[in-house]
């Protein structure tokens, strides 16, 4: 089990766009769709800037490929 310590924020590679709601969904555990349709609105009605989610775009690193033994 992880722990707040151990956990990393990643974009996910199955993401719509980048990545970056289904990485935030992730990391905090809650249901990508929601994270989305929240990321949607803010940018949308002013609350959170579309040039936030570039930089998190370009800052946040891709998740490593898991191998499977």
């Amino acid at each position: 089990m992880a722990t707040n310590e151990n956990k990393r924020l990643y974009r996910t590679p199955d993401g719509i766009i980048a990545g970056v709601c289904g990485g935030l969904a992730e990391f905090f555990g809650l249901d990508p769709s929601l994270v989305r349709i929240a990321t949607l609105l803010l940018i949308l009605f002013g609350g959170l800037s579309l040039w936030v989610y570039i930089l998190l775009w370009i800052i946040v690193p891709k998740a490593p490929k898991r191998i499977n033994s």
